[in-house]
């Protein structure tokens, strides 16, 4: 999600300055994306300067609420009606991680393979966890964030697996290692035909 939409879905619920928008935003997402203030104001500046929303007048305690334009309520259905791609998503680290440790001499892959699973078992577990600390009906949009986030950590998991496996039926042959003198004698006997 981007932070823009995110901030303009929060706007059509009705103006709110900076401050407001940062707990808003933590709040609907479960704190499972921290989002720093100066991000919020620097994302403000760019939504005002492409008309998608306004600035009003500073409030009694000087804080100055927004408001968004018909523009950004285009903007934002858009952004609703439209699927999002594979494309548009983030590089996955890991899968790059692995792919490096594959071909990076001296890497442990399977240390690798094992210590990932670790960390994200961990994660489940606490996911899970957190899925039954609440049932509320204000908590659903931060209950279907974690569901999101069991399930990319469930697969993950499927994906780690599916890595060892690969990893054992594509073992390698050894590369062993050829000291100088036999070097030498190769070359002669090659030389010698």
């Amino acid at each position: 999600m981007s932070i823009r939409h995110g901030l303009l879905a929060l706007l059509e619920r009705g103006q709110m300055y900076g401050y407001q928008l940062r707990a808003a935003f933590e709040e609907s997402t479960g704190s499972t994306w921290p989002l720093n203030i100066g991000q919020v104001y620097t994302t403000l500046a760019r939504l005002e300067r492409d008309g998608l929303v306004r600035p009003l007048p500073e409030n009694e305690s000087g804080q100055r609420p927004y408001e968004i334009t018909d523009a950004g309520r285009a903007d934002l259905a858009l952004w609703f009606a439209t699927p999002i791609s594979r494309a548009d998503r983030p590089r996955d680290e890991l899968s790059i991680k692995l792919a490096l440790a594959l071909t990076t001499p001296g890497v442990d892959v399977r240390s690798v393979v094992q210590t990932q699973r670790t960390a994200t078992m961990r994660a489940l577990q606490e996911f899970t966890r957190l899925k039954y600390t609440s049932d509320k009906p204000e908590d659903l949009p931060w209950r279907l964030v974690l569901d999101a986030m069991i399930f990319q950590t469930e697969a993950e998991v499927r994906w780690l697996d599916h890595c060892e496996t690969s990893l054992v039926r594509h073992r390698p042959a050894p590369i062993r290692a050829v000291d100088h003198a036999e070097a030498v004698d190769r070359a002669g006997d090659e030389a010698r035909r």
